[in-house]
């Protein structure tokens, strides 16, 4: 049997993305730009998915700019608004559990001057309110907090985070990593506050190298990519249509029945989480149920390091994470399960076990069974 259980890394597109994306690269060719039927033919797959989009969200279409995924959307989000707004101030507030694809941006621009203050997390990952508030300046003009945390499910409180904000420093602007929450919570921008959305195709079922950042209308951002001028001149270069098609198939994919896939997901993590809690030596990091997202876990098994354990699972079929598989190639202990106050003997111990809609019970009962079976063969190997 296989068990993919590394869906915050990547997902198996549905059928309808599949279907979408062969069409749109064999049929439905087209340049977007281009003047002729096939042209107008691609530009089409582009305007319906961004009204699903902007449905989805409840926002207006124009104010969806489409992109190659997540890390460029938190790119533009934190460099292009920073840039346009530095006259206002020069000061950043994030926390200190965000993705590299924001963190690394931040440090680009602190060396342009700016100033950037990590707000620390408690035990259950969430920033504190009176922390944020004590940070917030006049000169403060931007403020970027991850919805959902990518490595223990934590989901942060975003829209008093923005009633803060708002309420402190009319003029700043919140941006919100939303890679591993949309597609699994209903997000409304207009109504949490919510200036900037970064959002990832594959992380919901749909194509990799691709994705979309929402952009209030009111707010100031300067291009980071220049050329023909597409997408209003946000976004220069040919659109990918078999990514955005797809993306598009995926969303209204996801948003039908929505609740009831929600519904399955919470299932299987509960139904993982009583498994994993009976194995000798695991402790659970993540927020139990519905506290935190649908789809993540994160487990520490004591007496095993995490690296041997994941590949022990990979022989038999079984596909975790030790980490978050964007900066997987560059090992070290992951700063957020320090932030959460992961013990240090766990920290390099710890396993994330991510949902999607393809798995099944019978696919963590497989898993449960294997783990059962490793884990005194490997404890008993490194006292050796």
């Amino acid at each position: 049997m296989e068990a993919y259980f590394d869906n915050s890394a990547t997902t198996r597109v549905f059928d309808s993305v599949r279907d979408a994306v062969v069409k749109t690269m064999t049929e439905d060719y087209g340049n977007p730009s281009a003047k002729h039927t096939k042209g107008v033919q691609a530009e089409r797959y582009i305007r319906e998915a961004r009204t699903v989009i902007a449905k989805s969200l409840k926002v207006q279409e124009k104010e969806i700019l489409f992109t190659s995924g997540g890390s460029e959307s938190n790119n533009m989000a934190l460099i292009g608004t920073a840039l346009a707004n530095r006259r206002a101030g020069n000061h950043i507030i994030s926390s200190n559990i965000e993705h590299p694809s924001v963190y690394n941006p931040l440090g680009f621009l602190e060396e342009q001057g700016f100033q950037v203050t990590y707000l620390p997390v408690d035990k259950r990952g969430h920033i504190s309110l009176d922390n944020l508030r004590q940070a917030l300046r006049p000169e403060t003009i931007l403020v970027s907090v991850m919805y959902v945390n990518n490595e223990v499910g934590t989901v942060e409180p975003v829209e008093e985070i923005s009633r803060l904000v708002k309420e402190r420093n009319p003029g700043a602007l919140f941006h919100v990593d939303a890679i591993q929450a949309y597609g699994k919570y209903d997000i409304r921008p207009r109504r949490q506050g919510i200036d900037l959305l970064s959002v990832s195709a594959h992380k919901l079922h749909g194509p990799k190298g691709v994705g979309f950042l929402y952009i209030d209308e009111k707010v100031k951002i300067k291009p980071l990519i220049y050329g023909g001028g597409q997408q209003r001149g946000l976004r220069s270069g040919t659109e990918n249509v078999p990514g955005i098609a797809g993306m598009g198939a995926a969303v209204k994919e996801m948003f039908t029945d929505h609740g009831r896939k929600l519904d399955y997901l919470y299932e299987l993590k509960e139904y993982a989480s009583g498994k994993l809690s009976r194995l000798e030596g695991v402790t659970l990091n993540n927020p139990p149920g519905r506290e935190g997202a649908p789809q993540i876990i994160s487990a520490s098994f004591e007496g095993v390091k995490s690296e041997v354990l994941l590949h022990a699972l990979e022989e038999r079929g079984i596909y975790v994470s030790s980490g978050s598989a964007c900066s997987s190639n560059h090992p070290g202990i992951s700063g957020t399960l320090k932030g959460v106050g992961v013990r240090n003997d766990l920290l390099d111990s710890t396993l994330r076990f991510s949902f999607g809609l393809f798995n099944t019970k019978e696919e963590i009962d497989y898993a449960a069974g294997v783990l059962e079976e490793l884990l005194p063969a490997l404890r008993r190997f490194r006292r050796k």
